[in-house]
């Protein structure tokens, strides 16, 4: 039958040629329903690696420390009520999306091609932060390598260190009672005298921790700013490299390998995060640590401040790993009707508990660096970088065995970032595999480990003296902007103009029907409460812009530029593949707009091809598999959905009774760009085709 001629941008695709090729990819097995992509071994495989991808560094090293200064236990309120609302509905519909489609974070835009920009911006951004999380792993991978000694090598001012250099607090001056008057005089004058410093008058020489200095000066060989590049730390080079080898070796088969990867580098972490819990809780001063995280510390009255609602929404929308395209990417390989709903649940909970099971582990230990070092917790209690490899590991240098402990975190921090980096590169690969399936099928290893090699090259910059202000400056621009602005657009696009009512009745495909009751509050969110929230983060993001900084020091301005062109190059995709969809567009949109609604039926022969292909064997018990890489509203023979093979005879009687060999099909209630594929045992093809039904 004739196809009416649409717009390129509202349509879902053209027919290509047949592919009579029976090649299947080393990425799938028999046993898989997809057969082209492949799918996940097992469930398991698949929890594991989402649990991964969303529990990661930020989960031990930024949590913790705003739930401490964000009112400790009250900072939990709004950080719940944000996972309801923002968190868990973007998390679903990705999770919906990507195994509804089957494709990947750009591909999956076929449902939508003007909005395609998104889905290639979301995968530059994971490049982009591929780059410089590979080298937080690769720090994590020298402090490993530096436990293995009998001392810590930051446990003490070594001969690399500094006068400022100090273990514990120096006293400049303070006050003294001398001939019955109070004077003021330098700590070696009291003491010369045998006077006693009056409380509340000491003043303390600015110093810093062994480990600080250790950090700066051994570790990154810091130089004074992005100015002076400087050489590269051939050692961090070597971790690096090692990283990337570690990451190649476990997809070198895709998910089929990183599935199984997944249930030591996703479990293992909680085994030393409780054992680290247990060693801190039986430490002096472990309670006041506690205390100033989440317990008689809190402070209600913190929730009145609008900051504190933004740092949870904020956490929120980052620590899931919502609009970066790995969600997308990795339940795509899931089968049709997996309940990606209960799944979405589960990973949302177990992240959210993991980030306060963390934090109890951090502060116990933190609260006996305190204690030791007769300093309040306010004091010694830091995020980010400063966290993992200053204020931690000073803390792990003064507990017994030392070495051991230091082992253990920094091996837990390596098993955190390997899972998301895991995830991340599988992104950009089931992105190749989309856009070019037969290159993968033939060459799914040496393109991995290209991709990997590039990026390895291209993070060399980021362990040079100057690496981690390149770290820091990549951190500030593309993980933050590029997403947000990503995740509007993408819950615009699929509530707004694909519909957000069609995408429910895709979920029921999937899932099976549910009540009306039942999508009352995702309706309430996916149209009206998320959108708003993050419409609301990025405007706060975009008002309260600082220029980037590390510790004191200020970044040039062309550091900044280069900043504001990395993001920009992130996000000019967006209106870019826009124009070039309407430009290739066939007729205008108002003539679009004036056409009645219409139903188009496809040109797909489908009776007519089955019997085409059984008059090439002489034995007509011959069977043929068929199946579907798209998703039909109806079977076109039994009246149920096709995503599962089905197995169809030769000369079947359904067949034969249809002798013009055309199949006019019922209304759908969707379109979608569709795969239709038959096979025996010799060969194979596949068509694909168009189904739509638009009203205009």
């Amino acid at each position: 039958m004739g196809m009416l001629s649409l717009p390129g941008f509202l349509s879902c695709g053209k027919k290509k040629d047949f592919n009579l090729t029976n090649e299947k990819d080393a990425h799938s097995s028999d046993s898989d329903e997809n057969a082209e992509r492949g799918n996940w071994s097992s469930k398991g495989d698949y929890l594991l690696s989402m649990v991964g991808y969303a529990v990661g560094l930020g989960n031990v090293w930024r949590f913790p420390y705003l739930t401490y200064q964000n009112g400790g236990g009250a900072f939990l309120i709004p950080y719940t009520l944000m996972l309801a609302l923002a968190g868990l509905p973007l998390f679903f519909m990705e999770c919906s999306l990507g195994q509804f489609a089957s494709l990947g974070p750009v591909s999956v835009w076929r449902i939508l091609p003007l909005f395609q920009g998104v889905g290639i911006t979301m995968v530059i951004i994971s490049a982009f932060v591929t780059i410089y999380y590979n080298v937080i792993i690769a720090y994590a991978l020298y402090y490993l390598f530096a436990s293995f000694q009998k001392v810590l090598p930051w446990s003490d001012c070594f001969s690399w260190a500094d006068e400022f250099c100090s273990k514990t607090r120096i006293v400049n001056d303070c006050n003294a009672t001398l001939g019955g008057e109070i004077i003021r005089a330098n700590f070696s004058v009291i003491t010369s005298h045998n006077l006693t410093c009056i409380n509340g008058t000491i003043n303390y020489k600015p110093v810093q921790f062994p480990s600080e200095q250790y950090w700066n000066k051994v570790a990154l060989q810091r130089s004074s700013g992005l100015d002076e590049t400087g050489r590269i730390v051939w050692y961090l080079a070597l971790c690096l490299l090692l990283s990337w080898i570690i990451v190649a070796a476990a997809l070198f088969k895709g998910i089929k390998s990183s599935g199984k990867v997944v249930y030591f580098t996703a479990l293992f972490p909680y085994v030393i995060l409780l054992i680290l819990l247990v060693r801190g809780a039986t430490l002096e001063g472990a309670l006041d640590g506690i205390e100033y995280y989440i317990g008689r510390q809190s402070n209600i009255t913190k929730l009145m401040e609008a900051e504190v609602w933004k740092d949870a929404a904020t956490q929120i929308f980052y620590s899931l790993s919502v609009a970066w395209g790995g969600l997308v990417a990795l339940s795509s390989y899931n089968k049709f009707h997996n309940n990606c709903y209960s799944d979405a649940i589960l990973v949302c909970v177990t992240n959210c508990v993991t980030s306060v099971f963390a934090g109890f582990a951090i502060f116990s230990i933190l609260g006996h660096m305190a204690f030791v070092s007769e300093r309040p917790v306010s004091e010694v209690v830091d995020s980010g970088f400063d966290l993992a490899f200053v204020a931690y590991p000073e803390a792990l240098s003064k507990l017994p065995v030392s070495p051991l402990w230091s082992f253990l975190f920094f091996f837990m921090l390596l098993l955190l970032g390997l899972d998301s980096q895991f995830a991340s590169i599988e992104t950009l690969t089931t992105t190749i595999q989309d856009i070019s399936p037969k290159v993968m099928k033939k060459l799914r290893v040496p393109v991995t480990l290209g991709l990997c090699a590039v990026l390895f090259l291209l993070g060399l910059i980021c362990v040079t003296q100057a690496g981690i202000y390149w770290v820091n400056l990549i951190d500030h621009f593309c993980a933050g902007w590029g997403i947000l602005i990503s995740a509007v657009l993408e819950i615009i696009g699929i509530v707004y103009i694909y519909g957000g009512n069609r995408f429910i009745e895709d979920i029921e495909m999937m899932i099976g029907k549910k009540s009306c009751l039942f999508w009352m509050w995702w309706r309430v969110c996916w149209f009206f409460v998320t959108p708003a929230l993050l419409m609301a983060i990025l405007i706060w993001s975009l008002i309260t812009f600082s220029r980037p900084t590390y510790g004191s020091v200020s970044y040039p301005n062309w550091g900044t530029a280069v900043g504001w062109c990395m993001i920009i190059f992130c996000v000019i995709w967006i209106p870019i593949v826009a124009i070039v969809k309407i430009l290739k567009a066939e007729g205008s949109l108002v003539e679009v707009r004036e056409k009645k609604p219409t139903l188009i039926t496809s040109n797909l022969n489908f009776f007519g091809i089955i019997r085409t292909i059984c008059a090439f064997f002489s034995d007509t018990s011959t069977t043929l598999t068929c199946f579907s890489t798209g998703f039909l509203d109806q079977n076109i023979i039994s009246g149920s959905y096709i995503k599962v093979a089905s197995i169809l005879p030769c000369f079947d009687e359904k067949i034969k009774s249809n002798s013009l060999g055309v199949h006019t099909y019922t209304p759908f209630k969707r379109d979608f760009f569709h795969q239709f594929c038959c096979y025996s045992s010799s060969f194979k093809f596949c068509e694909e085709f168009l189904l739509l039904s638009i009203p205009i």
